[in-house]
């Protein structure tokens, strides 16, 4: 099993490597690899993600495959079909390092500005349900940064909602409270730059709060 700093560290590494252009020798899913994982699994990370097509999580870390435990949808949201998805990985692979990814203009939280200025009567249902789970946030962004620019507001917002569901994730599961106070399970929050291709991790860092 790989400490959650470990992995970390592995993630961060792997990020430096795509901002680089620098890709593995290995990266790209080879013969050899894919025998590897054919029998099981031990993804030393599970990262929730946006669903944005701009970011694969695989490329943005530089891994191969079975190293990652992904899970994306749309505003990388928090419902409970994610908290069991990280419950899994966590107690079935042993992973202990969670990551909320967000990114950089994410389309879910601009969408969610838009419907909280003015709503959309034409929004179906379904996306209705995601822009829910991102109200709260963006709206306690919009109610304390209400004299910023509009770009200045998103980046905000992006933020707030990576905070959010990293705190959803730490104490909306029994499970997932266990793990981190027993066995060194860590869940942070990170956000991925499309302009740049560098993720910082800024939430919930070891000796950071």
């Amino acid at each position: 099993m790989i400490s959650a700093p470990e992995a970390l560290e592995r993630l961060r590494e792997g990020n430096r490597r795509f901002a680089a252009g620098i890709r593995s020798r290995d990266a790209g899913a080879s013969q050899t690899r894919r025998d590897e994982v054919v029998g099981g699994q031990e993804p030393f990370a599970a990262i929730l993600g946006c669903s944005d097509s701009r970011v694969p999580v695989e490329l943005v870390f530089d891994q191969d495959l079975g190293d990652l435990f992904v899970i994306r949808v749309a505003g990388n949201i928090v419902a409970s079909s994610q908290v069991g998805s990280v419950e899994f990985a966590a107690e079935r692979f042993g992973t202990r390092l969670v990551v909320v990814l967000g990114h950089s203009r994410c389309g879910a939280v601009l969408a969610t500005i838009e419907e909280l200025e003015r709503s959309t009567a034409s929004q179906s249902p379904n996306l209705h349900s995601i822009v829910d789970r991102i109200r709260p946030a963006v709206q306690t962004v919009l109610d304390t940064h209400a004299q910023e620019t509009p770009d200045v507001l998103v980046q905000h917002a992006v933020r707030a909602n990576i905070r959010a569901s990293v705190l959803h994730l730490r104490e909306g599961s029994q499970i997932l409270q266990g793990l981190i106070r027993r066995d060194g399970l860590l869940v942070v929050g990170a956000e991925y730059s499309l302009e740049t291709g560098v993720v910082d991790f800024f939430d919930g860092l070891p000796g950071t709060g």
